[in-house]
């Protein structure tokens, strides 16, 4: 195999030291995973893609990654909070779904109706003193899910979002390469 000699400044040797440490392999092998990874991500930017950071989990938590365009959105709210759906095709010719829902904060117990009616309107200006109330409140959630094709999306996607997602998948736009 041959060899390469790479310069780095000494400045610089720190960041290898601890991209090592992480990776816990040997700093040439280290080295090819992160040109590697810059190789894929440039490719795919350059072919139209960009890079996607969702948050996933129960209070969103976590983070995915991948490199994908969007597609469309769908957005709804109620008196208890937001739900939006979120469709990307990915660089593989996948399809992703982001599912995410707000903090909800619903009344419940033996009043939850007389509590719904004061957040609406123009009672929710003013709100319910009432001393009986009892209120149910769960954290923010978010789903992530990767499917091979459209029969698979109607699944995961509310009906509108999914009749405007037929549409954008199946008209695949031309390209003209230009030399201008």
């Amino acid at each position: 195999m041959p060899n390469k000699t790479i310069y780095v400044a000494d400045d610089d040797l720190p960041l290898l030291a601890r991209a090592q440490d992480l990776t816990g392999t040997a700093l040439s092998a280290t080295i090819v995973t992160a040109v590697r990874r810059l190789v894929e991500t440039e490719e795919a930017k350059q072919s139209g893609f960009d890079e996607i950071t969702v948050k996933v989990g129960v209070g969103k938590a976590g983070v995915k990654r991948f490199l994908g365009t969007a597609l469309g959105e769908w957005k709804a709210s109620t008196g208890e909070g937001e739900e939006t759906y979120s469709l990307f095709r990915t660089s593989k010719g996948r399809f992703a779904v982001h599912h995410a829902r707000s903090e909800l904060h619903i009344p419940v117990g033996p009043h939850a109706e007389r509590s719904r009616k004061w957040t609406t309107g123009w009672r929710g200006w003013l709100g319910d003193w009432s001393p009986d109330q009892a209120w149910l409140h769960t954290p923010a959630q978010a789903t992530f899910a990767v499917v091979d094709t459209p029969d698979e999306l109607a699944l995961l996607l509310p009906p509108e979002l999914f009749e405007i997602a037929l549409l954008t998948i199946q008209s695949e736009p031309d390209i003209e390469d230009l030399d201008i």
